[in-house]
């Protein structure tokens, strides 16, 4: 028995070291082989004339336009390869304009090995359906093994609340960023309790840590919110 075609993906990413970084992640996933990238739009039209894409991991931030527009031209051009697109952008209209042209999902930058992998998992399960659907229950149960991902696992001993909590504290605060005993002060935790939380936020690439040097004494952690890119 042979074993099926790799699903092809493009990846279009304009930070040279971010595609770079997908290409790996894009790989590491079992039936998925990033077969191109390219850095701009133009560059990701040529790459879809030399041959057959499955899977476009399309970033909406490109020099020469907008991702969407890019998305919107491959339609109409005839190309039916899926898209899931790369962005820090979180306003929901565009959401809504990519839903309209065919963009399947969205993943949020900064994003970790494991987010993509259950991305690309589950548009596997998606994409491998096939028959005709007994009914509305088995054609919800297929949209939602694309439209429903699971929750990301946060590590033993955090919670989902708590970490909203912190994180729009961090978010919230001036440029030069807390202290976690100054995130603790702000958001009723204990100080142990807030740095375990900053520090999640700082793993996940969500926030950055700086020594403060004062007059006396050891330096201070200084935990700051990293702007999407």
């Amino acid at each position: 028995m042979t074993a099926p075609e790799p699903i092809r993906v493009l990846v279009v990413e304009d930070d040279p070291v971010a595609a770079d970084a997908h290409v790996l992640y894009v790989n590491r996933v079992p039936g998925f082989e990033a077969t191109a990238t390219a850095h701009t739009a133009a560059e990701a039209r040529r790459a879809l004339d030399r041959g057959p894409v499955d899977l476009i991991l399309l970033d909406l931030n490109l020099p020469d336009g907008h991702g969407l527009a890019l998305a919107r031209s491959l339609r109409a051009a005839g190309h039916k390869a899926d898209v899931i697109a790369v962005t820090s952008a979180r306003d929901l209209t565009v959401v809504r304009e990519g839903v309209s042209l065919g963009v399947i999902q969205y993943v949020l930058k900064p994003f970790t090995f494991a987010t993509l992998r259950d991305r690309l998992t589950r548009y596997a399960e998606f994409r491998s359906a096939a028959g005709e659907a007994t009914g509305q229950d088995e054609v919800d149960r297929a949209l939602a093994t694309l439209r429903a991902p699971a929750p990301a696992t946060l590590p033993k001993g955090l919670s989902g609340p708590t970490l909203e909590r912190v994180t729009r504290t961090l978010r919230d605060a001036p440029p030069d960023g807390l202290t976690a005993a100054a995130a603790a002060d702000l958001t009723g935790l204990s100080r142990i309790t807030a740095r375990r939380y900053l520090e999640h936020l700082v793993d996940t690439g969500r926030a950055a840590r700086s020594p403060q040097y004062g007059q006396v004494g050891r330096p201070e952690l200084v935990y700051r919110w990293l702007p999407p890119s």
